[in-house]
C-alpha cells in the first residue's frame, strides 16, 4: 500500500509512505515526476538504491514495517528524505558529506552488496545520515538556467 497526500504542497514537502518491498517502480516514477529529463536515470539509480537499502538492510524486507520518503523540489535543489524503522548502523563521519571526500573504494565484483553507498554518493551532492543510521538526505543541486521545465507541484 502506498500512502500520499494529493494534491502535492507547495508550502511544504511531499511525502510516500510504503511497506518494505523491492517492488519500487511505481514509487520511483512518483518520485521522480517533477526531475529534469537528462537526470532521470542517474537519480533513479541513486534513489532506486536509497530505496533498496532501506527495504533490505534496514526493515529486512518485513512488510510489516515502512519506508517514508519525503521530498521537495526548490528553487536550487531536488531533495529526499528517505527512513526506515530498522535498528540502524553507524553512518561515516558526518564529515563525509560528498563525493571529493570520499574514497572510492568499491567492493570486489564478486561480492554481493556494498556499492549502493558508494553510488549514492556519485549521484547525488549531498549525502547525510542521521546518527542512528534510519535516514538519510540526499539533494540533487540545480542551477535555475539549467532548467529544462519549470517547478510545478
Amino acid at each position: 500500500m502506498i500512502a500520499l497526500p494529493i494534491p502535492w504542497n507547495k508550502s511544504k514537502c511531499s511525502s510516500v509512505s510504503f511497506a518494505s518491498t523491492l517492488y519500487l517502480y511505481p514509487i520511483l516514477d512518483l518520485l521522480l515526476i517533477h526531475i529534469p529529463s537528462q537526470w532521470k536515470a542517474e537519480i533513479r539509480l541513486g534513489l532506486q538504491e536509497a530505496l533498496v537499502n532501506a527495504a533490505k538492510h534496514g526493515n529486512k524486507l518485513d512488510p510489516n514495517k515502512t519506508i517514508v520518503v519525503e521530498f521537495n523540489v526548490t528553487p536550487t535543489e531536488y531533495y529526499w528524505i528517505i527512513k526506515d524503522e530498522g535498528i540502524g548502523f553507524a553512518p561515516q563521519c558526518p564529515c563525509h558529506s560528498n563525493t571529493a571526500e570520499l574514497p572510492l573504494d568499491l567492493p570486489d565484483e564478486e561480492a554481493e552488496s556494498g556499492r549502493g553507498l558508494c553510488i549514492l554518493h556519485e549521484v547525488f551532492d549531498l549525502v547525510h545520515w542521521n546518527t542512528e543510521g534510519t535516514q538519510v538526505f540526499l539533494a540533487k543541486q540545480v542551477n535555475n538556467k539549467d532548467r529544462n521545465q519549470p517547478i510545478i507541484l
